[in-house]
């Protein structure tokens, strides 16, 4: 496989979402939505420092804590031969006068892969904190881009409908709810991506199911957008004309 293929780069989704949003600059100058993409861009670049940071991190915390593995069994590979010289050199007449030493034997071993444990899982839990909070903050924005499609329904721009003193303006046209719906599913995708991203440094069981979880979010509300865009393209294909936005 071509060097780069392996994994998401970051560099990428982040040049995309650059590109995204000077679209979204363009066409809706004045929306919302470029918010979106600035807040998006922001969070792609954290993203981005947060993995290189915590490579770097890993990079000495590893070694560190091999070194420590190492030690802890040193040690009580140490303690056992002593326990074990003591006993053969004082071995007690009675079966029963073995136990205590079998309990010091048993609890060394135990303390001792609880150690091995902790340090073999310092440089992962040592990130989990900052790529949770990110990641938070990734499914936080796709609520908010499904908010900002939320009231975009192809259903209105009809002929037939009719509004009522509660609907909430229409002030787009055809082509350009098709384009902002089209912009919407952009946005969920990279948000998607840049969740991505956070796999792509960690293998903490709950760092990658959070992970899924936004990933999944996103791939949902993509579908309800798809759905709308749908709506649109079947009725430009029956040849209706275009319809200016409602107030």
């Amino acid at each position: 496989m071509a060097a780069g293929l392996e994994k998401v780069q970051a560099e990428p989704v982040l040049a995309t979402v650059r590109r995204l949003r000077e679209r979204i600059a363009a066409r809706f100058p004045g929306r919302g939505l470029l918010r979106v993409a600035d807040e998006l861009e922001a969070l792609v670049a954290a993203v981005a420092s947060s993995t290189a940071s915590v490579r770097d991190r890993r990079s000495w915390l590893r070694p560190l804590s091999r070194l420590g593995i190492v030690a802890v069994v040193v040690v009580t590979g140490a303690v056992l031969a002593m326990a074990a010289r003591s006993a053969a050199t004082d071995a007690p007449d009675d079966g029963l006068q073995w136990l205590p030493l079998l309990e010091s034997a048993v609890n060394d071993l135990v303390f001792a892969a609880i150690a091995i444990w902790f340090l073999a899982s310092v440089p992962e839990r040592l990130q989990r904190s900052r790529l949770l909070g990110l990641l938070h903050r990734l499914r936080s924005l796709a609520h908010i881009v499904d908010m900002h499609q939320l009231t975009k329904d192809p259903e209105r721009l009809r002929p037939s409908f009719r509004p009522t003193a509660a609907s909430v303006a229409m002030d787009l046209d055809r082509r350009e709810l098709e384009h902002y719906l089209d912009y919407c599913s952009e946005l969920l995708s990279l948000i998607g991506k840049a969740a991505a991203l956070c796999a792509e440094e960690s293998r903490d069981g709950l760092v990658l199911e959070t992970v899924s979880t936004v990933e999944n979010l996103t791939v949902s509300l993509e579908r309800k957008v798809w759905q709308k865009i749908s709506v649109l393209n079947a009725a430009r294909d029956r040849g209706q004309p275009p319809i200016a936005p409602q107030s």
